[in-house]
């Protein structure tokens, strides 16, 4: 199977670094199960959910994912080593309501449409990137726990995804709505450099035709606003990050 693209640089880092994000609800952290028969991968995505904050852990097949304890969300690839993704989908259906998103290698649409008829949330097709999975993974936690607020916390920095309320050192920080959207891009996985293109496309969208220096001065506000506890790095020719926590 291919292996989804996810960024080298979040695959390279320790899941339990100092600067590491922690994602709290009242529940305490989502767990999510990754069921993925290739080391690799499951090994990425693990460290990729964790550094997000979520409690992660990994299977490399379907009988293991059965006997799993409860989860409240699980990356399910299709094509496991012994029983079909499918049927997996529908005994885990079958017996919870944990938010299921199907992964396939799989380019049919059959395939697709038959894992969401036995009860998947999502569907993914590799190969496909970290920002992406995190995204699906938000939104299909969203629907299955909709009272559940969902925070991004790094060092003094709170940014509360469900309210759009940001804190600093416990200070609430009023930022408009793009500085916000800009915001989470970064938080959303600290440390890793996010490039112009990609916040455009998220904080505007793919098709923005206007001037790029308005991003500068989106920044240069937002820097403003987070002060001297929050600082977000200019990384020259690829794009900014949030500052490793010293």
């Amino acid at each position: 199977m291919g292996a989804p693209s996810v960024d080298s640089q979040v695959a390279g880092r320790a899941a339990s670094g100092a600067g590491s994000l922690a994602r709290t609800a009242e529940a305490g952290p989502a767990r999510v199960l990754v069921v993925e028969d290739d080391p690799g991968i499951a090994t990425q995505l693990v460290r990729g959910l964790t550094r997000a904050g979520y409690a992660a852990s990994s299977v490399a097949t379907g009988s293991a994912a059965l006997l799993a304890p409860s989860h409240d969300a699980v990356l399910l690839d299709l094509g496991l080593p012994d029983i079909d993704g499918v049927d997996v989908c529908k005994r885990l259906r079958d017996t919870s309501d944990v938010a299921i998103i199907v992964v396939t290698a799989r380019g049919e649409e059959s395939d697709r449409v038959l894992a969401l008829d036995q009860g998947a949330d999502d569907c993914l097709v590799k190969p496909f990137g970290l920002e992406e999975v995190l995204a699906r993974v938000r939104a299909v936690l969203r629907r299955t726990r909709p009272s559940a607020g969902e925070l991004l916390r790094y060092g003094a920095l709170t940014v509360d995804l469900r309210t759009r309320k940001v804190t600093v050192g416990g200070r609430e920080v009023a930022l408009t709505p793009k500085e916000f959207d800009i915001l989470e891009c970064l938080a959303t996985d600290p440390g890793r450099v996010v490039t112009r293109s990609e916040i455009f496309e998220r904080a505007w969208d793919a098709h923005w035709y206007g001037p790029t220096k308005v991003l500068d001065v989106h920044l240069a506000a937002l820097r403003k606003k987070l002060g001297e506890l929050v600082t977000i790095e200019t990384v020259y020719g690829r794009g900014f990050r949030l500052a490793d926590l010293k």
